[in-house]
């Protein structure tokens, strides 16, 4: 029997588990006056957290390029984590994109699978051992920057594929527009 997983928006109350939820006032404050006036600045709207000896251990910023995909029933093929390190996406043009989400120790929990649609004025981070498909991009090609702590060893990142394991199939034809 076929189970879909439906994609629901991404608020930072429901995405708490995962990460944190990078935008503009995330928790509803009015910010702080900066730049002459010219500007609000809000304050520690993410952690980036790195787990391993900080000499060894450098935070890396890359640009992703994803295309977008399909509005489709979708078969997912494997989740990966980082276990010692945040992941933070901040979308560098507006579009809407999927974080895929889980967590689990050795392997995903399926029982805690979330999918959730970002909007364009929002980036997300994966905390620490937080299970996560590859970013899925929706409407219209989007680069990324990320922020990872990297040292090249294979904690940087753990892969497992589904295999023939009952993993659900996300529906994105339910968020077409």
């Amino acid at each position: 029997m076929l189970r879909l997983l439906v994609p629901r928006p991404l608020t930072a109350t429901a995405y708490a588990p995962y990460g944190s939820v990078l935008m503009a006032a995330p928790r509803g404050e009015p910010g702080a006056v900066a730049n002459l006036g010219t500007a609000l600045r809000f304050d520690d709207v993410v952690a980036l957290e790195n787990r391993r000896d900080p000499k060894t251990c450098a935070l890396k910023t890359k640009v992703f390029r994803s295309r977008p995909v399909a509005f489709e029933h979708r078969t997912l093929a494997l989740l990966e984590k980082h276990p010692l390190s945040t992941q933070l996406f901040i979308p560098m043009n507006a579009s809407r994109f999927i974080a895929l989400v889980a967590l689990g120790a050795d392997t995903p929990d399926l029982s805690t699978l979330a999918a959730f649609v970002a909007e364009g004025p929002q980036g997300i981070s994966y905390s620490p051992g937080v299970w996560h498909h590859p970013m899925l991009t929706l409407d219209s090609q989007t680069d990324f920057v990320v922020m990872v702590h990297e040292d090249g060893s294979p904690n940087d990142c753990v892969v497992v594929e589904r295999g023939d394991a009952d993993w659900p199939v996300l529906d994105l034809a339910s968020i077409a527009r």
